[in-house]
């Protein structure tokens, strides 16, 4: 029994170890990723995932396009992106969401679907919209939830394979 004890104790010193030594790596890449990607882009925040991966975001603007970016500090920044949020300013009033790339079931597209919702509140836009289309039907009942999580309105057309999402920052 105090062998059993012992062995776990000696576990959870290993692995806090080796949390702690994940964190190094991800904050000494952290440092390195934001002084590259501050070259070419605008670095928004350091966020963390649900799983606590720590991650840059950042944003190239044009007048009336954005493209949020995310780059995980899991990894060392090689110029390309790990997701990316594509959305357009329709007019004083609306953002509508372009399209949402990158891996998936890691949390990335909601850190940026967050961003993209505190950049719209900060210009005072009231709607985000977006569209489904036939191509997302593959997976819309991941994008369903994906968006209903993040407090759209979802109206999908089964039989037309369309739909389209709402967020409304008054509800």
């Amino acid at each position: 029994m105090y062998q059993s004890a012992f062995l776990q104790k000696q576990k959870n010193k290993e692995e806090i170890k080796n949390e702690l030594d994940t964190l190094e790596i991800q904050l000494f890449r952290m440092q390195n990723n934001i002084k590259e990607i501050a070259k070419k882009s605008e670095v928004i925040s350091i966020d963390q995932t649900p799983e606590e991966e720590w991650v840059v975001v950042y944003a190239d603007r044009e007048e009336n396009t954005w493209q949020l970016m995310l780059n995980s500090c899991m990894e060392a920044y090689k110029g390309n992106w790990h997701s990316a949020l594509q959305a357009r300013l329709i007019d004083d009033s609306t953002i509508h969401i372009a399209a949402i790339k990158g891996e998936e079931n890691k949390g990335y597209g909601s850190v940026l679907m967050e961003h993209l919702k505190e950049i719209a509140r900060e210009e005072n836009v009231q709607y985000i919209t977006g569209d489904l289309v036939e191509r997302d039907f593959d997976h819309v009942d991941r994008l369903k939830h994906f968006y209903k999580k993040h407090n759209f309105e979802v109206k999908v057309d089964h039989e037309e394979k369309c739909g389209e999402i709402i967020w409304n920052d008054d509800e």
